[in-house]
């Protein structure tokens, strides 16, 4: 696992960003402007190695790497919100060698106010949450058998 990181706010002054956090914005698609407000932009990549097999482990470690954060952020009274809504050819711009992938970008920092919100983000988090109902995405014996 690599994190290439870009810092918004501290020493340099509460909305300046550095030339990272600027880049990572910039990968952005529009669905996830909100993120340019966060404090830091984490880029998650894993090495997928020489094989189908390493690729694979490369998914479940970038899966791993940001839960954990998102664990350590929240102990921490932080929001971490993941993101897969990025230009995956553009990281480039930060020198990932071939072989190295991309998997998310990660916005960190303190849950903003609604009252300065988009109205349209604002709309679309106070929607309820609706999950899937259990039965619908845990399977027993075969694929569709409800647990």
């Amino acid at each position: 696992m690599r994190f290439i990181v870009g810092r918004r706010g501290g020493q340099t002054g509460a909305d300046a960003a550095d030339e990272t956090f600027t880049t990572l914005a910039g990968l952005l698609k529009r669905g996830n402007s909100y993120a340019h407000a966060a404090s830091a932009l984490i880029l998650v990549c894993a090495d997928e190695g020489e094989d189908e097999r390493t690729a694979r482990y490369a998914a479940v470690d970038a899966g791993a790497a940001i839960a954990q954060l998102t664990i350590e952020a929240v102990s921490r009274g932080l929001i971490a919100h993941p993101m897969a809504g990025f230009d995956v050819e553009r990281p480039a711009a930060f020198g990932v060698p071939d072989g190295v992938r991309p998997f998310a970008v990660v916005a960190l920092g303190h849950l903003g106010d609604y009252a300065t919100a988009d109205e349209a983000i604002a709309e679309r988090d106070s929607r309820p949450r609706e999950r899937l109902a259990l039965e619908q995405v845990a399977f027993t014996g075969r694929w569709g058998n409800p647990l």
